[in-house]
Formats: C-alpha cells, structure tokens, sequence
C-alpha cells in the first residue's frame, strides 16, 4: 500500500506478514520525511501487529536516496513474505 503524490517517488510504506500456522504477525512501515537541515530521513518501524515496535531512522541527502532505499529494503521484505 503507497501513498503517493502523482510523479513523485513513494514516500510511505506499510507491509504486513501473517502466518496463522506460526503464530505471526509482524509488521514493517517506512517514511520518507524531511529534516530541518534540508536532508531527509528514512524512519522504518517494525514490530508485532498490536505491540509498539522497534524504531530506527537513517539519513540521507536527498529524497532520491531515501526512496531508492525504501524501494530496496521494500524489495527485501516482500522476499521474505511480506504484503
């Protein structure tokens, strides 16, 4: 699911893995948002669905780097079963 502005690069993510036979039910959410110093950041947040989760923010220079980030670990997760 992207929210996404019409010609720009998607900019927030929300993807869900469940598997009933396991127990499971993770989540992984990311956003691109800017910082007060022209940057900007990739805030990911992952966790149990129903629990607050883990949080990590790593800076970039420029949104493009940011979302080419975003789009590679996306590209992970959906490996790894994630929707």
């Amino acid at each position: 699911m992207f929210e996404q502005v019409e010609n720009e690069q998607p900019s927030s993510l929300r993807l869900v893995r469940r598997d009933p036979e396991r127990r499971m039910a993770r989540f992984y959410t990311m956003h691109s948002v800017p910082t007060l110093f022209g940057g900007w950041d990739l805030v990911r947040e992952w966790g149990h669905i129903g629990s607050p989760g883990t949080l990590r923010i790593t800076p970039f220079e420029t949104l493009e780097d940011s979302a080419r980030a975003l789009r590679r670990i996306e590209k992970q997760k959906r490996k790894r079963g994630y929707l």
